[in-house]
């Protein structure tokens, strides 16, 4: 058993009964969020899911990483599919009262892996062209959309760590941001969830450079104007269980 599996105190619901399905390592990863009016967001999630918010500001967030060490349960690692890129594009949602991510796209380099997220867990993965390099501790992420019936999306971003390691307090926007134990998604009138767990996140105050930022074409570019709040993540093993429906 993964020692990650027995330190739940920081979960706000209990873990699943049932085995989970997937486990994956999350690397270099970067949470950037812009505050987003929330009538202005709401446009964009389906009507039965309640969107989030924090202080009466709903969040948009972009979060490129690296995921690792892919294995389903009960299998050991596949060499051609264990590795590839990611940027999500998220925010945050509850249905019945249990709070959650909603992924508006998640862009990822591995044709495969796209194909089977999509048939597993009815996510809209989308195939994209990324590149990521690391040099002197600075990241360097961009990613060019290919997926065919998507709308064009690139990225390309630069940024690393620039604080020691910290655990969000409860109750803070960091902790709201990061601290997600499930998704939510719809397929027609039937509701979704797919329970998620890891361990707190350490995480690390950052700095970013910018370069494109046209990932997320459903909303105005004027919403990225300013700074976004920026926290960096070295690493963190996620355990991820097939989706349940709820309605």
């Amino acid at each position: 058993m993964y020692q990650e599996l027995k330190e739940v105190d920081h979960r706000p619901f209990p873990l699943p009964k049932s085995p989970w399905l997937m486990t994956q390592v999350w690397d270099q990863l970067l949470f950037m969020h812009w505050p987003i009016p929330v009538e202005e967001l709401k446009k964009h999630i389906p009507p039965s899911l309640e969107l989030d918010s924090f202080d009466g500001t709903a969040w948009i967030g972009l979060v490129p990483f690296a995921m690792n060490k892919i294995r389903m349960h009960g299998f050991p690692q596949v060499p051609y599919a264990k590795s590839f890129l990611e940027l999500n594009v998220r925010t945050y949602v509850k249905y019945n009262g249990k709070p959650g991510v909603y992924f508006f796209t998640l862009d990822a380099n591995h044709k495969l892996a796209v194909a089977g997220a999509r048939a597993l867990f009815s996510l809209p993965y989308v195939n994209a062209d990324m590149k990521m390099t690391a040099v002197n501790g600075r990241i360097d992420f961009k990613s060019e959309r290919t997926h065919r019936g998507y709308p064009d999306a690139s990225f390309h971003v630069a940024y690393r760590p620039t604080s020691p390691v910290f655990t969000a307090r409860k109750g803070s926007i960091e902790d709201w941001l990061t601290a997600r134990y499930c998704l939510w998604t719809t397929k027609g009138k039937h509701v979704y969830r797919g329970d998620i767990h890891h361990v707190a996140w350490d995480l690390q105050q950052a700095e970013a450079e910018i370069k494109i930022n046209k990932i997320a074409p459903f909303l105005s570019e004027t919403y990225f104007d300013s700074d976004p709040l920026l926290l960096y993540a070295p690493s963190n093993r996620a355990f991820v269980w097939k989706l349940d429906r709820i309605r």
